[in-house]
């Protein structure tokens, strides 16, 4: 097995991961990896949230902007930078503290991170000798449970080695470095690929009642995921009696959620996507709201174990369901799909932030959160009752 060839499917998937393990784990995940420690040290809960939100609105436009990139040796180029912005952004979280470079940083991390990881996943689609290249997107995309779990793993070993918060983001930027050196030489050609200009049509059509309903629906998933995507250690360690298990917990959900996408989209093709999002969104749901009701350890890790074995999946079904929706002509619904959950992700971080400061307590935010998501699962039960015979299908 030769791991150097550019055109082995394995070697195409595993440089995919490592572009989502840098893409998402490093610029979006070890952040919430090292929220307790750094809240200890440095940032306050408010702080975090305002970061969180930043660095949403850098991945939300880097996503947009990633899917009209249409020429795919333009797409190796804005891989590679969105790759090495990563690794900036990410050391000097570790060399200083100083808030504005925090904010100019998480903001572009966003950025880069969309970059490194919307358009490393359209490299990997093009590369891939596969007929049924939906199993294989799913093995790529459980790359973000392996991002959540790596970072993790990383940013703890660092610390119990004695090691400071700031010593983590070294490591895990000294770590990835290496990886990226590997993932940029896969991810790329031997020579320029001839791409044929087409011209992306605004259709209207497209836009149907049943179509606007899951792309709401997707908004709402966008606010379910992005509260624990961002604060659940320190949810987990507020919570009397489980000071510490923070981290435990976090560690799950990266496990659960790496093989979570394949098994809810191959659920999803033989029972029907709406069916298969109605149930996986409940389960979501269900996580946020296990923290406001009971101290019970177990429970809790159930609840980061329902978290990661659901919202790394929900991202691929509705991705799955928008393509399949668009037919031919996937960027301006794909982009709508994108801005509904970019949109949802912005959002949830800033009122989490409003009731923290006033009830000194997660609970709030997660009520307000779980209510948002069961609203969305509403709505898909009303799109079945317009779904046409198509749709039935999908």
């Amino acid at each position: 097995m030769n791991l150097l060839n550019k055109n082995s499917n394995i070697s195409i998937l595993i440089a995919g991961i490592i572009a989502v393990i840098i893409g998402l784990g490093i610029t979006r995940f070890a952040f919430t990896s090292l929220l307790p420690p750094m809240i200890e040290g440095f940032l306050t809960v408010s702080f975090a949230g305002v970061l969180a939100s930043f660095n949403y609105i850098g991945y939300l436009s880097g996503s947009i902007f990633s899917m009209f990139i249409k020429d795919i040796n333009k797409k190796v180029i804005f891989f590679r930078i969105g790759i090495i912005l990563c690794l900036l952004t990410t050391i000097i979280l570790g060399i200083t503290e100083n808030q504005t470079i925090w904010f100019i940083a998480r903001l572009t991390a966003g950025i880069s991170g969309a970059l490194a990881f919307v358009v490393g996943s359209a490299i990997v689609m093009s590369k891939l000798n596969f007929q049924n290249k939906t199993k294989a997107m799913g093995i790529h995309f459980s790359g973000i449970g392996f991002s959540i779990f790596v970072t993790d793993i990383i940013a703890r070993a660092v610390q119990n080695s004695g090691g400071s918060w700031k010593d983590s983001w070294i490591v895990l930027t000294i770590v990835t470095t290496i990886l990226a050196l590997y993932s940029m030489y896969i991810l790329s050609f031997d020579k320029s690929i001839k791409v044929k200009k087409t011209s992306t049509n605004f259709d209207k059509s497209l836009f149907t009642p049943f179509t606007i309903i899951i792309i709401i629906s997707y908004f709402t998933m966008g606010i379910g995921f992005v509260v624990q995507a961002t604060f659940l250690p320190d949810i987990i360690n507020s919570i009397k009696e489980l000071e510490g298990y923070g981290s435990m917990t976090w560690t799950i959900v990266g496990l659960a959620g790496i093989p979570s996408c394949i098994i809810w989209m191959s659920l999803a093709s033989k029972y029907g996507s709406v069916n298969i999002i109605i149930i996986t969104m409940g389960l979501l749901g269900i996580s946020i709201l296990i923290p406001t009701v009971t101290s019970n350890i177990y429970l809790n890790l159930l609840s980061g174990v329902l978290y990661g074995g659901t919202f790394i999946a929900l991202v691929g079904l509705f991705m799955n369901l928008g393509g399949k929706l668009a037919g031919k002509s996937p960027v301006v619904l794909m982009g709508a799909f994108t801005i509904a959950n970019g949109i949802g992700q912005v959002i949830a971080p800033l009122y989490s932030v409003y009731f923290i400061e006033k009830f000194s307590s997660y609970n709030y935010a997660l009520y307000l959160t779980s209510f948002i998501v069961f609203c969305g699962i509403l709505l898909l039960f009303f799109s079945k009752t317009i779904m046409t015979e198509e749709q039935k299908k999908i």
